[in-house]
C-alpha cells in the first residue's frame, strides 16, 4: 500500500479482464459505480473515479505466462484524505499474495 494516491495513475495488473470484473464489486465496497466496456465510473463522496483498462500481452517469464491488464485510474473532485481510503480497501481487494 502507498501513503498517498495521485488523481491519475495506471497500473500494470496480472489478472485477466474476467478476474478484474469479479473483484470489482468487493474492491469498490459501498461506493455505488456503473460500468461500461472497459470502463467504471464509481462515485467517492462528491467526486469520482474513473477505471479503464486495456488487456495487455501476458508477461513471460521463463516458463510462467502471467496476464496482464494496464488499468488507468482518473480521480475527479475525491479529496486526498478520500483518496487514500478509498484506495486502501481496494487494493486489498485486488492485490494477490505470494508465499
Amino acid at each position: 500500500m502507498q501513503s498517498s494516491y495521485p488523481d491519475i495513475f495506471e497500473r500494470d495488473m496480472a489478472c485477466t479482464e474476467a478476474e478484474w470484473l469479479a473483484w470489482l464489486p468487493a474492491a469498490v465496497g459501498e461506493h455505488r459505480y456503473q460500468q461500461g466496456q472497459s470502463e467504471v465510473q464509481v462515485q467517492i463522496g462528491s467526486g469520482t473515479l474513473q477505471l479503464q483498462w486495456q488487456a495487455q500481452p501476458p508477461r513471460v517469464i521463463a516458463l510462467v505466462r502471467l496476464p496482464r491488464l494496464l488499468v488507468r485510474f482518473a480521480f475527479r473532485n475525491v479529496p486526498d484524505a478520500e483518496r487514500t481510503t478509498f484506495m486502501r480497501r481496494f487494493d486489498l481487494y485486488t492485490q494477490r499474495g505470494g508465499g
